[in-house]
This record gives C-alpha cells, structure tokens and sequence, in this order.
C-alpha cells in the first residue's frame, strides 16, 4: 500500500471536499453533530495573529482517507503544538494514522516545537461506550494522558424551571452589589479589557492537570481577533456578564455558542469568576442567566454540552445543580517530541 500526505490547499476546492468528506465521516463521538462546512472551511483559510493552523490529507494508493490537523501557538505556548488525526473508519488498521502522525512530528519539529497534544472520548465508568481506538492508538505512541475532562450534557426539555427560578432566589441575596449584563455577539468596547482580563486568567484559574499550557497573554485586539474567526465560522455567542456596581468593573462571564448548523446543538464555553469576586454564587447566577438567554433566541435548541476537568468539582456542582449530567470523558494527550 502507498501512502502519500500533502498539505492541503484552501484554495484548491477538490481537496477541500475531500478534507471535509474525511473530517464529518470521521466522528468518534454519535451523539455529537460534525462540525459545520462553514466552520471548517474558515478554520482553514481564516489567517490569525495569535495561532497558524496547518492541514494535510493522507492519500492510501490515491484514495483520500485521512486528515492531520496542526494547530501552532503563535503569542504564547511557543514550545507546544497540537495535532487532531482523523481516518476514514474503513481504512484504519492499515498504516494511515501513524503515517500522518510521523507527518505531524516531524512538521512540529521543524517548526522548533517540542511537545504535542491532542484529544480523544473516552468510556467513563458506567457511561456510554465510546470507541476504545483513539486512546489505544495514543497509548500505542507514547502519549501520557494529562488532564481528564468530563463531558456532561443538558437536556432542554427536561431542565427545570422552577428549580432554576428557586436556585436564583436562593443566590440572588448574596450578589447584593452586582448587576447582570448580556449581549448576544461582540463583546461592546466598554468591555473588552475586563473581558481579555478574565479570558487570561483561566488557565491560572482552571485545574490543568498536568498539561504543560502557559497561560495566555489576551487583550483586546486579540478578543476582536477571535471574534472574527467565530463570525467567519458561522458561530453565534450568546454573553452574561456581572458587573461590581461600585468598581465598575466586570467580575464574572459565561458565554455559550451555536454553530450555523444544526440548529439544535450549543456548547456553553468558559465560566469564570474573578477570584477577588468569589463567594457571592456569581457564577451560578450567569449560567443560568446565560441558559435563559440563548434559549429565547434558539428556539430550535435541545441540547447543550459542556467539558470540566474531572477535579473542579465546584463548577461542576453549578452545573449538576442546573441539570447537566455526565457522559463521556475526554483524555488531554500530551507528548514531548
């Protein structure tokens, strides 16, 4: 068997299908939706100041069958890289994914990189089987799992309002002092600085095990930056934040987003409250602000998933509380090369 890989064009629109075709056929995970054509192809041709994201394809006796991901911190994070491998299901066991990893390595190398990481689901004590390949084949290259995430799941149908509407009465008492703001898009001007403020600070804040990830110098044109990616990507936010009424300032955010299709699936993204903040149950009180909020404009959605580190067993109480449960796990691979 003859194994070719190139990198891939985003301007060549036959490899783009191609890339694609692997990508959303290559789902590990059923219950989740691929990602949309338009988020991939702004992943691939979207220029970023703050990371380069490199793509090639793996051709077995000329038939497309795999694809490498590569993506290279650019403002911080220098040593890391991160590869995300993907193999058409019946073309795997034949050489493809260790040939694109070899690949990935030796791109990573060249580029002055001396770890990877990467991610894979996995089966969490009594939860959903999930295909017990991607972890194998890490373990098969040396990778060390370093942080253990947990997926959990929100099921709209069940959420209970009456529940929420007590846990807000219960809460609210304690955040005497501090207003709720929200917004659906960019984040405004008058913003940005607390916003890039709380964004650099979750990985100093987080449990992250021991992945070896720097936290991340944000300000604000890097906010604006990604932003644009996320427009390009078709992606919708939705935003609460509290703001300390004497200060000024905002103290805690969450935001969850809608990708252009399907219209029933949402991720609700970072919540984080600034230390010199905690213990007014603010970050309870814009989750479930939040879900009310993207709720009144997605009528469509169901379901929202959400990952933790299996340790921050305060955010997950908050959203165990709100009715997320959980699903799978996710192994956060990492490897020094």
């Amino acid at each position: 068997m003859d194994i070719t890989i190139t990198p891939l064009d985003p301007a060549d629109p036959t490899t783009v299908d191609q890339a694609y075709g692997i990508k959303a056929a290559s789902v590990h995970v059923p219950d989740m939706p691929p990602s949309p054509r338009q988020w991939f192809e702004a992943t691939i041709g979207f220029q970023r100041k703050d990371e380069r994201i490199d793509h090639a394809l793996a051709y077995l006796d000329g038939v497309p069958v795999g694809l490498i991901k590569i993506e290279y911190p650019l403002l911080d994070n220098l040593d890391n890289a991160g590869l995300d491998i993907q193999v058409l299901p019946e073309y795997r066991r034949r050489g493809v994914g260790r040939a694109l990893y070899a690949y990935g390595v030796a791109q990573v190398r060249a580029a002055g990189r001396t770890r990877i990481m990467g991610h894979s689901p996995d089966t969490m004590p009594g939860g959903v089987v999930r295909d017990p390949a991607p972890t194998a084949f890490a373990q098969s290259l040396g990778a060390k799992s370093a942080l253990v995430d947990v997926r959990r799941r929100l099921d709209i149908d069940t959420v209970d309002a009456a529940a929420l509407d007590a846990l807000l009465a219960d809460s609210l008492p304690r955040a005497a002092g501090y207003e709720l703001l929200t917004w659906a898009g960019e984040v405004p001007d008058a913003h940005l600085d607390d916003i890039a403020y709380l964004d650099g600070r979750l990985v100093t804040d987080a449990p992250m095990g021991d992945l070896q990830w720097e936290a991340e110098q944000v300000d604000a044109a890097r906010i604006r930056e990604f932003e644009a990616f996320r427009r390009a990507q078709g992606v919708r936010g939705y935003h609460v934040v509290a703001r300390h009424v004497d200060s000024g300032r905002i103290v805690a955010w969450t935001h969850i987003t809608c990708p252009a299709t399907p219209d029933w699936h949402a991720i609700q993204q970072i919540t984080i409250v600034d230390p010199d903040h905690r213990g007014h149950r603010l970050g309870l009180i814009v989750k479930i602000e939040n879900l009310r909020l993207v709720t009144r404009h997605e009528p469509a959605l169901r379901v929202i998933d959400t990952w933790n580190a299996d340790s921050n067993r305060h955010m997950i109480a908050i959203n165990e509380a709100i009715g997320y449960r959980a699903v799978d796990i996710w192994q956060n691979w990492q490897q020094t090369i």
